[in-house]
């Protein structure tokens, strides 16, 4: 990767990394005293959200249902940094806080981008999957004139 990835992509994809994607690089990074003395502002917390949508033909929002998630805050080197999950995994949602400060303060940038990247390659081949799957199911109408 070439470009800095701006944080709330960052956020989005530690937030989308599964556990062995983003806890064991957290843990190396706190083994190896890269973090420092982190400091937890919120403990990893379980709940549920409201989660809005929005439909596509008139664009109305509407409320889906609950959905549940997982948060954590955390400050590494006087940097903040922050994780929501949409599962119950506390640890990797420590791990995606920890992460998102050490990218934050310059500390491993470069390898928790990487790890990133990874994440983006892998959903995007997911999407492209499903796509192929519902693709052949298109309905084509002729334009009427």
């Amino acid at each position: 990767m070439t470009a800095v990835m701006s944080r709330d992509r960052r956020a989005e994809l530690l937030a989308a990394a599964t556990h062995d994607e983003v806890v064991p690089l957290a843990e190396r990074l706190l083994d190896a005293g890269t973090l420092g003395d982190p400091l937890v502002v919120h403990a990893p917390e379980t709940g549920m959200v409201l989660l809005q949508v929005r439909e596509p033909v008139a664009e109305e929002r509407f409320y889906l249902g609950e959905v549940l998630v997982t948060r954590c805050t955390v400050e590494v080197a006087g940097t903040a940094g922050w994780c929501m999950r949409g599962d119950g995994d506390r640890v990797a949602a420590m791990a995606g806080a920890l992460l998102d400060a050490a990218a934050a303060a310059g500390l491993e940038a470069a390898e928790i981008e990487q790890v990133c990247a990874r994440v983006a390659d892998r959903r995007a081949a997911e999407d492209a999957a499903e796509w192929a799957q519902v693709a052949p199911t298109t309905v084509n109408f002729e334009e009427l004139t």
